[in-house]
């Protein structure tokens, strides 16, 4: 039950970490689940959950990694190759040598086959940890490619070498020529065996179609399982587990491509695999990468304390080795690209590898949970029985040095990334938001259905009319306009339409309940145009303004729903008070101040007062439930169009200051919409 209890609870620190996240897109995603799984630990009843090293690389690593062999392209793998093989096997056993020295030279008390292992456990990168920080950045394809295939090559030659260095300093015995022997044997034998494998359940796949098994929900779990097939038999046969899943990847995704177009495959059925493969997949990789950081995060407390209570330890001197150890790993990785770009078959004395390419591929560096599982499977005792020397100590450097990789990436790798056109200008703002209404038509087409047809096609053409707008804008290349100058425009316009309305009250042209109607209208409006800094003020403004002048208690929008007669008393007094505030608008657009922005506001008032005709026109047409539709419609259309944005943010197509400026605009069509709404 305490398991089921603890598993629970690092599902729900995944939901909150996406949350935060956010609210706070610059902190990388596995950096708040680490954050949330070390609190979780501190806390007095917390999850202290023991990392099961074999059972870890299995559950987690073997499925995520198989899954990144098969999403990986494979002609960019291929191209990248040579590079792959010396980042993945070259730096992995310069770095075992280099800085297992060093290590040993540092910490005397530290032996050497012990600090060869830590060198080992140190020198793969981290897969999911790099996608994760790369996903919202504009890092270059091919630097991208190196690293996801470094990554899934990198962690088995890493772990071998750790497994033979540890077996030294148990047993005190090591044969180099042995030791390398045994490493082709384990990483080569990992990849023929992965990809045999893989073709044996792809042809018992085959074998089951031949008899009617086109049941997904089979082959669905046929995939499920073969990653821990992959991985269980190839370890149990002393090869690379790691490398079979990676190679059982590549294999099912080269039969994938050929499946989609052979003709002996039901087509419908490879279909719906494909699509319930990917939404299920989906689900499966978004709570592995979560639970691989929070598992990470409930650990370092643990670590860190061990270490920071011993007494034989300097506590300053320790933080100081870990930092020491990760300044030579990002020295080493850097020199090494340095060296096979300038002397490798693949350089270019006309096209050098700019410096900046070579600090995002050392920074890119990082190291995740594999580091840290691979450090706990070392063992408690020798041969001899005598305690492992200094196990919590390198369990310790391990996890700082994991901190201070994703901690350096956090901060240097946007930096470096950033593009010299992160800051929009016009014409690509106006393209950025092309992006957004574009996609956000799309959404609207994928909610169509034959119901709310008609309303669908009516928000289209809104949002087409809206892309038009923005493609003009671009043609003719307008100034930038003071936003703030045009919102100030905006409520001084809502105020000659409150002034208008108050006077059809006093003269009894209106009642009193089809005002409260139009008022509030006006409040929302006013709302939705306040920028976060001065929204406090428009709030107290409104509740003050209530307090003098409260609603009736059937004042709630919902109560005139049976009301036709009000609500289009309410609409022909919305027509004529925007024809007051645009005639307003053009008795002063002959000023020279502030032109541009009052020019559109007129604009707006002239957009607002078209299409308010023309849906008012559809909606008499219509029954009530197109109008029903159109509305919900409206708010799924400005659910999207945020949603755009963010992911535009999320993925370093915007910056922070585009992707505000496209928000006030959702804000601006939210309102217009929201006229629309209440009107009809």
């Amino acid at each position: 039950m305490h398991i089921f209890m603890a598993v629970l609870v690092m599902l729900g620190l995944i939901g909150v970490s996406n949350v935060v996240n956010r609210f706070l897109p610059m902190i990388p995603v596995p950096l708040i689940q680490i954050a949330l799984g070390a609190l979780l630990a501190m806390l007095p009843s917390g999850v202290h959950l023991e990392l099961e090293p074999e059972l870890f690389f299995v559950l987690f690593i073997a499925p995520l990694l198989y899954n990144d062999g098969k999403h990986t392209p494979r002609d960019e793998l291929w191209r990248l190759r040579a590079p792959i093989l010396m980042m993945a096997v070259g730096l992995v056993f310069v770095t075992v040598f280099a800085v297992g020295f060093a290590i040993h030279w540092m910490i005397p008390s530290i032996p050497l086959p012990a600090a060869f292992g830590l060198a080992a456990i140190l020198s793969p990168t981290d897969a999911v940890a790099v996608s994760s920080l790369a996903g919202r950045l504009h890092l270059p394809k091919s630097l991208m490619r190196l690293l996801e295939g470094e990554a899934l090559m990198n962690d088995a030659s890493g772990l071998v070498a750790f497994k033979f260095a540890i077996a030294a300093a148990v047993t005190g015995v090591f044969s180099l020529p042995k030791a390398s022997f045994s490493f082709l044997v384990i990483s080569v034998g990992g990849l023929l065996f992965g990809a045999a494998l893989a073709f044996l359940i792809i042809g018992l796949r085959k074998l089951l179609r031949r008899f009617g098994m086109e049941d997904v929900t089979i082959h669905m779990l046929i995939q499920l399982l073969t990653p821990f097939m992959l991985y269980l038999t190839a370890e149990h046969l002393g090869v690379s587990g790691i490398l079979a899943a990676v190679a059982g990847g590549i294999v099912h995704a080269v039969e994938d491509d050929r499946s989609r177009t052979h003709s002996s495959y039901n087509q419908l059925s490879v279909s719906q695999l494909s699509t319930v493969s990917s939404s299920t997949w989906s689900v499966i990789l978004f709570i592995l990468n979560g639970l691989v950081f929070v598992i990470l995060g409930l650990q370092i407390p643990d670590v860190s304390i061990t270490v920071i209570r011993n007494p034989l330890l300097n506590n300053l001197h320790m933080f100081g080795y870990a930092a020491a150890i990760f300044a030579m790993l990002l020295a080493l990785r850097f020199f090494w690209t340095l060296i096979f770009t300038r002397v490798g078959k693949g350089s270019s004395k006309k096209d050098p590898v700019s410096l900046k390419i070579l600090l995002m591929t050392s920074v890119s560096g990082v190291r995740g949970a594999v580091t840290l599982a691979g450090a706990f499977s070392i063992p408690l005792v020798l041969n001899d029985g005598t305690p492992f020397p200094e196990r919590d100590l390198i369990i310790f450097l391990a996890a700082v040095v994991i901190l201070l990789s994703l901690l350096l990436a956090s901060l240097f790798l946007p930096l470096l990334a950033r593009r010299k056109d992160a800051s929009l200008g016009q014409a690509k703002l106006e393209e950025a938001q092309i992006m957004v209404l574009t996609a956000t038509v799309q959404a609207i087409r994928h909610e169509s259905t034959e119901e709310n047809e008609a309303a669908a096609s009516s928000v289209i053409a809104d949002y087409r009319q809206w892309i038009g707008q923005a493609e003009n804008k671009i043609s003719s290349g307008k100034a930038r306009l003071d936003k703030g100058v045009e919102i100030q425009l905006r409520l001084a316009a809502l105020n000659t339409e409150r002034q208008f309305a108050q006077s059809e009250l006093d003269e009894g042209r209106i009642t009193p309940e089809q005002a409260d109607m139009f008022f509030r209208m006006l409040d929302q409006m006013e709302v939705l145009m306040a920028n976060p800094v001065r929204m406090w003020k428009v709030m107290l403004k409104l509740f003050f303004r209530r307090l003098k002048h409260p609603f009736p208690r059937k004042a709630g929008l919902d109560r005139f729903a049976g009301k036709r007669k009000d609500i289009e008393a309410v609409r022909k007094l919305k027509l004529k008070s925007s024809e007051v505030a645009l005639q307003s608008l053009l008795a002063q657009n002959g000023t020279a101040v502030h032109k541009e922005e009052r020019s559109a506001v007129i604009s707006h008032y002239r957009e607002v007062l078209e299409r308010f005709n023309r849906v008012s026109a559809v909606a008499r047409r219509n029954d009530r439930s197109f109008h029903e539709q159109r509305k919900e419609l409206h708010g799924f259309a400005i659910q999207a169009e945020r949603n755009a944005v963010q992911v535009m943010f999320e993925t370093g197509e915007l910056s922070r200051e585009a992707a505000s400026e496209l928000r006030r605009r959702i804000k601006a069509r939210e309102a217009v919409l929201l006229e629309q709404d209440e009107m009809a």
